[in-house]
């Protein structure tokens, strides 16, 4: 059996989405940048409900009009952004 993560690459793969394409993010005049596959990976470190909710909103991203999987990968990212910040402002 495959793993989710793995079953969201083959999703976006076959959506004629390169895994190696990247969104810019400016955080505080720093250019960060995440590709797919690395918010997909990241994603997948959480734990294994978390997996189960990626992919079914990834899957809701498709079918949606206005969304889009583009926009969802970039909401993706930058809530992983704002949690890592977060989590260094903690410290």
């Amino acid at each position: 059996m495959r793993s989710i993560g793995q079953e969201c690459k083959d999703i976006i793969k076959r959506e004629g989405i390169n895994l190696s394409s990247s969104i810019d993010y400016d955080i505080n005049g720093e250019v960060q940048s995440l590709t797919i596959e690395w918010i997909i990976d990241a994603y997948m470190q959480a734990s294994a409900e978390s997996h189960s909710v990626f992919l079914e909103a990834l899957k809701l991203s498709l079918e949606a009009k206005g969304m889009g999987v583009d926009k969802f990968f970039e909401d993706m990212g930058q809530l992983i952004l704002m949690t890592h910040l977060s989590n260094k402002l903690e410290v």
